[in-house]
């Protein structure tokens, strides 16, 4: 039996403010991550020597560049980028089994979300800790 619970926030402007920043570094790490799947693939049909994209090698290589290119993704939660890249492994995966289309670009504004693992955040009574 699968158990879950759906939360409805109320958040305050500061913290509204904080789920569209971790939206946002979701969304580009998304996008950033099929643009490298897909020159990454294109690279490897010229040359087959070379290793096909994967979502555990585009995770490694987005945490070795943010801290110096893109600093402003240490504002927010490491599982937004993090777990961005893992949804679209899923999605090529789908996509390669037949069942969805190819993965596209998320576009600002359209289904703006971002994940949370389990272990990431905590409930004390009425409010819900998000870590950095």
């Amino acid at each position: 039996m699968i158990l879950a619970h759906k939360i409805a926030l109320d958040p305050n402007d500061v913290q509204e403010t904080y789920f569209r920043k971790a939206a946002g570094v979701a969304r580009f790490a998304y996008n950033w991550a099929l643009d490298q799947w897909q020159q990454q693939y294109d690279a490897w049909k010229g040359d087959p020597t070379l290793r096909k994209p994967s979502e555990a090698a585009l995770r490694r290589q987005l945490n070795a560049l943010k801290r110096d290119a893109f600093p402003w993704m240490l504002e927010v939660t490491k599982n937004a980028p993090q777990m961005a890249v893992i949804h679209l492994g899923r999605a090529f995966k789908n996509f390669f089994a037949g069942i969805a289309e190819y993965p596209t670009f998320k576009k600002k504004g359209r289904h703006d979300s971002f994940t949370l693992t389990n272990d990431q955040f905590t409930v004390k009574g009425q409010k819900v800790h998000i870590p950095k």
